[in-house]
């Protein structure tokens, strides 16, 4: 017999099955966004960048700033194995170019520049 019912992933509702997609998407679109910034500041694109830029901004649009143990803690909430150290080295480079700075609170946070690149709508 035909069931009309999209397959559901792992028995989730659909609600969440569209709020999964929405969500991947969504990410999709700030990967652009971040590899576009990179390639304006002239870095290459890796995983560990764009995590720890994407977690700078969502930290940005939250209204603050967080220092290495706030990015590896949420990038091991994410279940994205990266040792702290290369956390540091990570955030130490993106600083050195300029994409970041680092606060007297010693807490990280996006340059006014990439901040206005990572608002502005992907040019297709």
């Amino acid at each position: 017999m035909y069931n009309s019912q999209p397959a559901l992933h792992g028995g989730e509702s659909p609600s969440k099955a569209k709020a999964r997609q929405t969500a991947s998407t969504d990410e999709r679109v700030g990967n652009e966004q971040i590899r576009e910034l990179l390639r304006v500041y002239g870095l290459r694109t890796s995983l560990i960048r764009l995590k720890v830029i994407d977690a700078l901004h969502h930290a940005d649009r939250d209204g603050r700033s967080i220092g290495v143990r706030g990015v590896h803690t949420q990038l091991e909430q994410l279940d994205i194995p990266l040792s702290f150290l290369s956390v540091r080295e990570v955030l130490k480079r993106l600083c050195a170019e300029g994409v970041i700075s680092l606060g007297n609170d010693k807490c990280y946070s996006l340059s006014p520049q990439a901040r206005a690149a990572l608002e502005q709508p992907l040019a297709r």
